[in-house]
């Protein structure tokens, strides 16, 4: 069954047909045998794993220019890894044989949905919409980055916070931008004391409450840099 209604199947179609440049595969870690009735013993639970492969491949259906590829979160584990997923459903995205640091842990459902789209246009694009003063100052970054940005599909100011720092991580392969659905990965909403969304955590010490502009959260991420 379609997820998308036909109206949103034939805008995204033009959509990517006049906007889409370059190859793009999508990455998904997922339990393939998520929505069986079986009880597989070892399995981790992923109760959003088959929507949000649903969501994916109708999606890769609308353009050539669009791939996927599945794995395993417990038979793929090696390739998990390597790609430093621990948890899914996860998506990440591979253009010209690299992996990039924008990555999704969660159905990006809801609002997060326009991020998904926004980001694969980016990524194909192989430009952001970000400054020249902030591309400026994140070409110079020389150490590894990791940024969390918390959400729920119902908020409408999550996709701003996602964007910002889903488009820091296009511009320098040494930063890693993560959405987490906080109510899919609940222990991790209270180990960062999420009670509200956005919220954004960049390499484990600043914390940024709501959806701000672009340079302030530039002035957030320099401040995350000093030791």
């Amino acid at each position: 069954m379609a997820l998308l209604r036909e109206e949103d199947r034939q805008y995204l179609e033009n959509l990517f047909k006049e906007n889409l440049k370059d190859k793009v595969k999508i990455i998904l870690f997922s339990d393939k045998a998520a929505g069986s009735k079986l009880v597989v013993p070892g399995r981790v639970e992923c109760p959003y794993c088959q929507q949000t492969r649903e969501i994916l491949e109708e999606l890769v259906s609308l353009s050539d220019k669009l791939e996927l590829e599945i794995h395993d979160f417990l038979t793929d584990e090696i390739i998990a890894k390597k790609y430093n997923v621990d948890k899914i459903p996860a998506i990440l995205f591979e253009k010209n044989n690299n992996v990039l640091g924008v990555r999704y842990f969660g159905i990006p459902s809801g609002y997060e949905f326009s991020s998904l789209i926004e980001d694969i246009l980016d990524i194909s694009r192989g430009e952001t919409q970000l400054s020249p003063t902030t591309k400026a100052f994140l070409a110079t970054v020389n150490k590894p980055v990791h940024i969390q940005v918390f959400v729920t599909p119902t908020c409408p100011y999550c996709p701003r916070a996602v964007r910002l720092a889903h488009q820091f991580a296009m511009e320098n392969p040494l930063i890693t931008a993560d959405m987490i659905e906080a109510i899919e990965f609940p222990h991790l909403a209270e180990k960062y004391n999420v009670t509200g969304v956005p919220k954004t955590i960049i390499n484990e010490k600043v914390e940024i409450e709501g959806a701000v502009p672009e340079n302030i959260f530039l002035e957030y991420f320099k401040s995350a840099l000093k030791d």
